[in-house]
């Protein structure tokens, strides 16, 4: 059984992720199935440290934004938006070039909060990075 409100649109998910961050570090939006979403960032100038390994700050950005997405899609948009209230990550694994990989799946999904698990990982599909995404889920009638 699929948790996502209506059918998945990634296409409408990638083309609404343009002049921001997502764009700007190269995310991108690959595949829904009924419970995860998956997606990709390169590793490259846009998300490297000076050391030339895998900034965690750009793993942490690519955990919370596949976070916020599937909250995002789970509920109906018309009554909820949902936004990030806590984040934590372990890097696991340095990576210092092509791509990296996520996949973010639900912990609890509940009426005002939302509890992710991302994992990412590298094109050999080794653990990079495991992070725990709390997300809010906020009616629309209540935006001041």
């Amino acid at each position: 059984m699929s948790i996502w409100f209506d059918e998945f649109p990634i296409d409408y998910a990638n083309s609404k992720s343009t002049n921001c961050l997502i764009e700007h570090l190269g995310m991108e939006l690959l595949a829904a199935g009924d419970d995860y979403l998956k997606a990709r960032m390169p590793v490259d100038a846009r998300t490297r440290q000076p050391a030339g390994v895998l900034h965690g700050g750009a793993s942490v950005a690519f955990a919370e934004t596949l976070a916020s997405w599937a909250s995002t899609l789970v509920v109906d948009r018309s009554k909820y938006y949902c936004v990030g209230l806590e984040i934590n990550a372990n890097h696991l694994r340095p990576v210092s070039s092509g791509y990296v990989y996520g996949i973010v799946r639900p912990v609890q999904l509940g009426k005002t909060i939302h509890v992710w698990q991302a994992l990412i990982t590298d094109e050999k599909d080794k653990q990079v990075c495991i992070s725990r995404i709390t997300m809010a889920v906020i009616n629309t009638s209540s935006r001041s």
